[in-house]
């Protein structure tokens, strides 16, 4: 019994907040992507690139009898139009997941105002009740002191 509570309660949950969830689910790949994606666009990358070339191009200058990339680098304009190949579906897929989970949070974002636009309403409504039953109270005790007062003043008569 406590089991199945537990997973519906968790199911609950999973389906309440699908907003903080992958855009297409929680896939490995879709996140593998993202993580690709966001390392492209990292000093990190950058800089570690930029070596790569260094060294590239400073081994088939300097080794001239293992020249295996020989002036203009084909193979190296090669391997970052490979890698350009990949990183431009990789960033796209990212940001569409991304650009999902923002319309999901604001989708979210706006479901709560909703909600909490409905609540003040309710509560206003049940401040303006409370507020006529004390108005109405408050005439009921005036009325109620005024008659003992009356007795209270013809009884010394």
């Amino acid at each position: 019994m406590e089991q199945t509570s537990v997973r519906g309660s968790y199911a609950k949950h999973q389906q309440e907040h699908e907003e903080l969830h992958g855009a297409f689910g929680t896939d490995r790949f879709g996140a593998a992507a993202e993580g690709v994606a966001r390392f492209f666009g990292t000093p990190r990358y950058i800089l570690g690139q930029t070596v790569l070339v260094i060294i590239w191009i400073a081994l088939n200058g300097a080794a001239v009898g293992f020249r295996w990339d020989p002036y203009p680098f084909i193979l190296l304009n090669l391997a970052f139009s490979t890698q350009a190949a990949y990183a431009a579906p990789l960033i796209l897929l990212a940001q569409t997941r991304q650009a999902d989970r923002d319309k999901a949070h604001e989708d979210a974002a706006a479901k709560h105002r909703e909600e909490l636009a409905d609540s003040q309403t309710r509560l206003l409504a049940e401040n303006t009740a409370l507020t006529r039953k004390v108005a109405d109270l408050s005439r009921e005790i005036d009325d109620l002191t005024r008659g003992i007062h009356d007795r209270v003043v013809a009884s010394q008569d």
